[in-house]
């Protein structure tokens, strides 16, 4: 018994000492008394004259206990700069506007076909993502860009409460439009608990129709949206469906490799532009999360080797 509790206790040591050295490299080392950059560099396997160019130390030779060594020359800054033309794009370009135009534009010919030629009593529904789909976040992302820090819930979680995102064009007038037909609007989002009151003020003060706890569905206890569909459609014939990720119209395209998810959607071409309508969202979502198979917690240093490592290229041979 002893020795099985020694070899537990021993195991999960390791497992604290690599977690917390893979957590050191990312965010940096802070010198203890009797460390010099060699043993550091030595410590994480690193050159110690390449650690004393990041930190730009003038004498390599002379650091002092509490001072914080960068271990890597590639962080989330650097990362975040990577953001800036999917950004600029989604604000600057009136190609993204008439990509949204086009989006609700056919989601109406979708509507009016249906009011048209459906003769079915049961109550209609349309269900729409948040954001990057009614709702345009840029302005998040762009305060990402020079920082060294990703997106995470402390500065998520203020931005959802000052409730300033913007509308993507023509939602408003679209889901008016819907609602005007007696149609029954539901916002499924994977907006968390926490941000139900900015979210919902956020959705009032544009001018979003139905703006209320009934059909607001944040997330609570999974990321999956099957559930939240399913009760909207128990009691509802569901006409069509917008979202910026495909996993807002089926969990058949999540956590699939990229093959897998090119497979399911040309599996499921037939529904795009018929029931699901896709926004375009160049700045983040599952497809950024395949490249990387879903290692989510990778230095920034790995996802950018990896979104490099997806890349096909031309190979030009002068």
């Amino acid at each position: 018994m002893k020795k099985t509790i020694s070899i537990t206790l021993a195991l999960l040591l390791v497992v604290s000492f690599v977690v917390t050295t893979q957590a050191s490299a990312e965010s940096g080392y802070i010198v203890k008394p009797g460390d010099t950059l060699g043993k550091i560099a030595k410590e994480y396997g690193l050159d110690w004259k390449k650690l004393a160019e990041i930190n730009k130390l003038e004498n390599p030779h002379l650091i002092f206990p509490g001072q914080k060594i960068v271990l890597s020359d590639y962080n989330t800054e650097d990362l975040n700069e990577q953001l800036v033309m999917a950004t600029a794009w989604v604000q600057n370009s009136a190609e993204y506007r008439a990509l949204a135009y086009q989006a609700f534009n056919v989601a109406k010919m979708i509507l009016d076909k249906d009011l048209a030629e459906n003769t079915s009593t049961e109550k209609r529904a349309i269900i729409v993502d948040v954001d990057e789909t009614i709702l345009d976040n840029s302005a998040y992302e762009a305060f990402l860009i020079g920082n060294d820090f990703g997106y995470s819930s402390k500065t998520w979680n203020p931005w959802m409460d000052a409730a300033e995102a913007t509308a993507i064009p023509g939602a408003v007038e679209f889901l008016n439009y819907a609602a005007g037909k007696g149609v029954d609007i539901y916002y499924i989002t994977n907006r968390k608990v926490v941000g139900k009151e900015g979210t919902l003020k956020n959705l009032k003060d544009l001018g979003f129709p139905q703006v209320d706890e009934e059909h607001l569905m944040l997330r609570t206890d999974t990321s999956s949206k099957t559930a939240r569909r399913d009760a909207v459609d128990a009691d509802h014939r569901i006409v069509l469906l917008m979202g910026d990720n495909l996993n807002d119209f089926s969990d058949v395209f999540k956590g699939k490799t990229i093959e897998e998810r090119f497979a399911a959607t040309d599996a499921n071409k037939d529904l795009f532009g018929s029931k699901f309508i896709v926004l375009p969202n160049p700045q983040y979502g599952e497809w950024e999360g395949a490249i990387y198979n879903y290692n989510w917690g990778a230095s920034a240093k790995e996802k950018n080797q990896m979104r490099k490592d997806s890349l096909k290229r031309w190979s030009f041979n002068q």
